[in-house]
């Protein structure tokens, strides 16, 4: 497997390959190209043979200096549970902290049962919500009205 950064053109494959990974779900819109035309340093694609099986886009926050975020995360359905997720975190903890943040944020679905397990793993805190969903805390309308999220903390040492 190799990772490297995001080029621009790599929105033309990755794109169409969203809402196919998220099983149908409508995602693609979450990820624009300017993504991937402004956080080129930041963000990372895994290649096995030269396809495309998973991506991290990333950026550090222009707002708190000493903080990273995570917007989106993919890892191709035939190529989940081989730690390429893994990998591609670690890599941007690793951009991060040569960046000098001590934080990195992210958040998912309230319904993502999956997505918040693998935070948890990962080393992700869950920030105190507004309410509780299932028992995890849940930021009200976070991303529009009716959207609800998850958010995540995770200090880096």
């Amino acid at each position: 497997m190799q990772i490297r950064t995001v080029r621009s053109a790599d929105y033309n494959t990755v794109s169409p390959l969203i809402n196919d990974w998220w099983g149908g779900r409508q995602m693609s819109d979450m990820l624009p190209r300017l993504f991937f035309d402004h956080f080129n340093d930041t963000s990372f694609i895994a290649e096995v043979d030269e396809e495309v099986v998973g991506f991290l886009i990333g950026f550090l926050s222009q707002t708190y200096p000493k903080e990273a975020y995570i917007h989106f995360v993919g890892v191709h359905p035939h190529h989940r549970k081989q730690k390429i997720g893994r990998v591609l975190y670690q890599q941007f903890f690793a951009k991060a902290q040569l960046e000098n943040c001590t934080k990195i944020r992210c958040v998912t679905s309230p319904v993502n049962k999956v997505s918040i397990a693998y935070h948890q793993r990962m080393g992700f805190a869950i920030e105190s919500g507004d309410k509780s969903i299932d028992g995890i805390p849940v930021s009200t309308d976070y991303d529009g009205s009716g959207r609800d999220r998850v958010l995540f903390v995770k200090e880096l040492i």
